[in-house]
């Protein structure tokens, strides 16, 4: 059975968020979906994206054969609605891999009006058992198939460079992201810990020195720069990545920080395929898969960190960088996507 996609435009290659787009694009492709749209495109410009994506969206559902699966991707803004109305109009099964749900992420006050857009499909796949759960809750009936983890293509190959790393002290704690207000603000807190015998290697865009609360000599914060998606995996170094999200050290607080109860952060993915082993907060999602393939640490407050650390032995490290090796193995080749992508096809 041949399946069908839409390829769209995305705007930054900076962007997380684009990325996994792209790579459920190419993971779609490898598996023999086939693209109805115009090829793939990174215009930065919004207002050209969006007419190269109606237009291009509009030659792909012209295309789209009567009675055959298509494969879609949430959020699509402008035109989900177009793309489902037409999918439907030719009696289409849909998919729908769901990448962010904005209800959860307190970004609209409709939950109803969001799983309107999301589950006018035959199947869903979602990040994990919490994301699944929640849908659920809200009495959805169609399969709903969980993911466990974004995957993260690369062209070049797995990053070698932390390879040889087996777990030298001081340990150097990775941060990749951009640094947005509210976002990750807790970060220029770090230095101000009771106790952090470790170093933080911080890569992403909108750093500010100027935000230090000691002097640059003294600080444990190391900004190393920013770096397009494709490249980022090839320049991070370090012993450990770092999920963490919003305003506090104590607790993943704030919208983006509670909405780590729900989601797969993407760059949970990039530090896998690095080579690093993860420190995530203990009530995000994620804590589940990172404990059950014994690849890092939870803690519920930043402040144990540094306990965690010196409690961890060299051959623990050695054991978590070797399941982190199986684990990246799969995301770099797409096959948590493949999987699910099967799975769906199975149910619809």
């Amino acid at each position: 059975m041949i399946g069908y996609y839409i390829s769209r435009n995305y705007k930054s290659l900076f962007n997380a968020a684009g990325k996994a787009k792209t790579d459920c694009e190419f993971v779609l492709k490898e598996m023999g979906f086939k693209n109805l749209g115009f090829k793939q495109s990174s215009v930065p410009n919004s207002a050209l994206g969006t007419i190269k994506n109606f237009f291009g969206i509009s030659l792909a559902l012209l295309r789209l054969p009567f009675k055959s699966t298509l494969c879609t991707q949430y959020p699509l803004n402008k035109f989900r609605g177009y793309v489902l109305f037409v999918a439907k109009l030719k009696r289409c099964k849909v998919i729908t891999i769901v990448h962010d749900v904005r209800f959860l992420k307190g970004r609209t006050g409709s939950a109803a009006k969001e799983l309107k857009k999301i589950i006018t499909s035959d199947a869903i796949i979602v990040h994990n058992e919490a994301m699944k759960n929640w849908f659920l809750e809200q009495d959805v009936k169609i399969p709903i198939i969980v993911l466990g983890i974004f995957d993260y293509v690369l062209n070049n190959g797995l990053p070698k460079q932390n390879d040889k790393n087996d777990g030298v002290t001081p340990y150097q704690i990775v941060y990749a992201g951009g640094f947005a207000e509210g976002k990750n603000s807790y970060i220029y807190d770090l230095d101000t810990l009771d106790k952090n015998n470790f170093t933080m290697k911080l890569y992403g865009v909108g750093f500010d020195y100027g935000k230090l609360k000691v002097d640059k000599q003294t600080s444990i914060l190391e900004y190393q720069g920013a770096f397009p998606s494709d490249q980022v995996a090839y320049k991070i170094e370090g012993s450990f990545g770092l999920v963490w999200d919003g305003i506090s050290t104590e607790e993943c607080s704030g919208q983006y920080g509670q909405y780590l109860k729900f989601n797969n952060p993407h760059k949970t993915s990039l530090y896998i395929l690095c080579g690093l082993p993860v420190v995530v907060w203990d009530k995000a999602a994620i804590s589940t898969f990172i404990l059950e393939n014994n690849i890092g640490l939870v803690v519920s407050n930043l402040k144990d960190l540094s306990d965690k650390l010196e409690q961890l032995s060299k051959e623990d490290y050695k054991t978590m960088k070797a399941n982190v090796n199986n684990v990246r193995t799969k995301i770099i080749s797409g096959g948590y996507l493949n999987n699910a992508v099967n799975e769906a096809l199975q149910n619809i």
